[in-house]
């Protein structure tokens, strides 16, 4: 029996959609490597300090391609799409400023990644709430499932380093960086930038207090100028002279010090409160110091920085 005309073209059009309904699913991203919908757990953690992890938010395994799926490759990803909501409690009775780093493990407690958060002026009794992200898995890194809070730091927020491209009323932004370990040997790095409207001169050393976890005054260690006494491996230090910073010129200075643990108890510095000259705004940085047993910390002075 001769089919009419329309049917046929009622039977191509079926056709043809039944095929759009596969190609659509690629264009949809549910190739292979598509993540499916997150996966938000509920977290019971105590924290530390007032600072605890709510929930993590991990997406779902991305589902088998099927022989109607069309495959569209797409760039390769910039997120993992892992995340931790968190919440920050000051639980004292000045405003501060804290620093988080987050750990994000496997099941079994290997940590595949952190991030470090900065969370600023929160004031006494006051809850802020923020999400930490994890950003891209390292190659070959084992599936992360948990998240938690590893270390905890807090200073007083009229003392915090400023946060990038802001500029303190006294026109000086003073920062450590993370520093470096070799063989024992430990170096941080100061950094001094005049961010106001006047020249700025400093000469010598950085002023140095040494806190504990209480910000309480460290007994028993020697702040030392100059880095001799502790290393020549990176050669003599620059004789201290005046150094002075137009807007937007900046200058560096470090503290050294060994990792030597004999007899005795490791001493351990959390926070150095750092003055850049007789005067200045003290700012608290975050180093901590493992000074071992040496009882003592070299600290050069300042310099211009390299371009």
């Amino acid at each position: 029996m001769r089919r009419s005309a329309p049917l046929l073209l009622a039977l191509a059009a079926c056709l043809l959609l039944t095929a759009c309904g596969s190609e659509r699913a690629g264009t949809q991203n549910s190739g292979p490597g598509a993540a499916g919908p997150p996966n938000r757990t509920q977290v019971t953690d105590p924290g530390i300090d007032g600072v605890r992890i709510t929930s993590v938010t991990i997406p779902s395994p991305s589902p088998s391609p099927s022989r109607t799926t069309s495959v569209v490759v797409d760039a390769l990803p910039t997120d993992s799409g892992i995340s931790a909501a968190y919440e920050v409690t000051n639980q004292g009775t000045e405003t501060l400023t804290y620093t988080v780093l987050f750990n994000f493990t496997t099941d079994a407690g290997e940590v595949m990644s952190n991030q470090r958060e900065t969370v600023r002026a929160v004031g006494p009794g006051k809850t802020v709430r923020g999400t930490v992200r994890l950003g891209v898995l390292a190659p070959g890194a084992s599936p992360v499932t948990r998240a938690e809070v590893a270390e905890v730091t807090k200073v007083p927020a009229d003392e915090s380093p400023t946060a990038a491209g802001e500029c303190p009323s006294s026109g000086i932004r003073v920062t450590a960086d993370q520093g470096d370990a070799a063989m024992g040997l430990r170096v941080v790095g100061l950094h001094l930038e005049n961010c106001g409207t006047d020249d700025y001169t400093v000469n010598g050393y950085p002023l140095l207090e040494l806190l504990d976890d209480a910000r309480e005054p460290v007994d028993g260690v020697r702040i030392l100028q100059g880095s001799g006494e502790i290393t020549t491996a990176t050669g003599p230090d620059e004789p201290p002279r005046p150094v002075t910073l137009k807007p937007g010129e900046k200058a560096t200075a470090s503290l050294v010090w060994r990792n030597i643990t004999d007899f005795g108890t490791p001493v351990n510095v959390p926070y150095v409160r750092v003055r850049a000259k007789a005067g200045a705004d003290p700012v608290t940085v975050t180093p901590h110091l493992d000074l071992g047993t040496t009882g003592k910390l070299g600290v050069r002075p300042w310099k211009r920085a390299e371009e």
